[in-house]
């Protein structure tokens, strides 16, 4: 009788059998973090470094460019010109806001921060920083204007740090060379887990990313690893050097705060969450994103995503229910706005659940479980970027069935859109040719065709 109980009681609990754990085994190469000096600064006199880029307004038509300088604050300017104008005569400049921050016994160098406006649609512009032998040029493409069937490809990557493992992960991104755009889940640099929370590793990862971020904007979503909490040392001040080197355009969407905000790119409409700022009812979080679902045209920006750190479905022992209560407050709302994705990092393995929710509670019938639903978001976790902490290897031994499929491996993912109906998802593991996916699936906009997906998964 008390087997018979204990049988009915996981499957009640949606405990059964889920879909595909990977047999895959990821080679035992360990993260090992990159050492500070292999990580130089320019060359050229005061010479701007760590550069990258995101989206400065609500549509796509203005630019962030985030700089360093090492030894002064001049000059504080960008100049910017059409890369059709093969001789640069149109040249236009926009200045920076330049800021410092002190953290225990790290001073920054020279951080700046300028926004380019007024930009065209779907065109490539050349930019150049510093002066003299420390001029530095780089370019960027704008995203075409939004409309439901605009096509565009977004690389999504998590937890990244700068180890070997890290340094697989981007690399592999970008020879894709299919990305446009790059959606951040969070957990930059890792610098909180050294003494005194070295924030030279802050620098050191700037530069590691800037052959990808001074190019392509990065949508940014703040991890645990971006608190930066020390009241042991003094440090009391949350998500400091995050706020100062990361800006993004958060006051476009009427938000209060650079930890959660949206944009429109292309098809897309973005949501950035944090995990680690108040959101239950009457928060500041709460009362924004409440406002922002409303706004979302799906004629003009079809797919609908949602940014995260920490995910709201996971099978692994790691952070297990650690989103919990994000899902209970956002969950509902994710469901009834037809909300298509929900990418999210933290865990350091990969997996994709099924389109699933649970906002269906009955106390007094005991209804407690994921079911099935066509109007809720497929839940992604990509914090597989290969981070110093290493991988999480540990799944709950009954995959439940609301998990799709799951891998203990480092890598990257690609969102292929290609019109309101239909986008290509990949997943790459960093031992794959980019020929080969570890997982794969059509997705299907929940607006305009929501219909059931059916993945193809290639276990190698």
């Amino acid at each position: 009788m008390w087997f018979l109980l204990t049988i009915l009681l996981l499957l009640s609990n949606g405990l059964t059998e889920g879909g595909v754990t990977s047999t895959y085994v990821r080679k035992a190469a360990p993260s090992v973090e990159i050492p500070k000096e292999c990580f130089p600064r320019p060359p050229g006199y005061n010479a701007p470094e760590q550069v990258h880029i995101t989206q400065g307004d609500y549509t796509g038509t203005s630019i962030i460019v985030s700089w360093v300088t090492p030894l002064k604050e001049q000059p504080k300017l960008v100049t910017y010109w059409e890369a059709d104008d093969k001789k640069g005569i149109t040249r236009v400049r926009a200045r920076s806001r330049t800021t410092t921050y002190r953290y225990y016994n790290y001073s920054s160098e020279y951080i700046h921060h300028a926004t380019i406006r007024r930009l065209k649609y779907n065109t490539k512009y050349m930019y150049e920083l510093g002066k003299g032998n420390g001029t530095r040029q780089f370019w960027f493409t704008t995203p075409p204007e939004s409309g439901p069937d605009v096509p565009y490809t977004f690389g999504i990557i998590g937890d990244l740090g700068q180890t070997q493992a890290s340094n697989q992960t981007l690399e592999h991104y970008l020879a894709s060379g299919k990305g446009q755009t790059v959606l951040f889940v969070g957990d930059f640099s890792y610098a909180d887990v050294h003494p005194f929370h070295d924030n030279e590793k802050w620098d050191t990862f700037g530069r590691f990313i800037e052959k990808s971020s001074a190019y392509e904007p990065w949508i940014y979503c703040a991890g645990n690893h971006e608190l930066d909490l020390a009241p042991e040392i003094g440090e009391q001040v949350l998500f400091k050097p995050y706020k100062h080197r990361y800006h993004v355009p958060f006051r476009a969407s009427q938000s209060t705060s650079p930890l959660w905000y949206s944009i429109k790119r292309a098809s897309a409409h973005i949501i950035v969450l944090s995990s680690y700022s108040a959101y239950a009812i009457y928060t500041p979080q709460y009362r924004w994103l409440k406002q922002e679902l409303p706004k979302v045209n799906r004629s003009e920006t079809p797919w609908l995503i949602v940014l995260m750190h920490s995910p709201m479905y996971n099978s692994n022992n790691y952070h297990y229910m650690e989103g919990e209560t994000m899902r209970v407050v956002f969950e509902p709302w994710f469901v009834k706005y037809k909300v298509d994705l929900v990418f999210a990092g933290h865990v350091h393995s990969y997996e994709r659940s099924e389109r699933v929710s649970n906002i269906q509670y009955n106390i007094t019938e005991g209804v407690s479980c994921p079911v099935k639903d066509p109007s809720a978001p497929v839940y992604l976790t990509v914090g597989d970027g290969g981070n110093i902490e290493g991988i999480a290897d540990s799944f709950i031994e009954h995959q439940p069935s609301y998990s799709a499929f799951r891998e203990a491996s480092f890598g990257h993912a690609l969102l292929e859109i290609k019109n309101r109906t239909h986008a290509f998802y990949t997943w790459h593991r960093n031992q794959d040719s980019m020929a080969v996916s570890g997982d794969s699936i059509w997705f299907y906009n929940r607006y305009w065709f929501p219909k059931e997906e059916t993945s193809s998964n290639t276990l190698t």
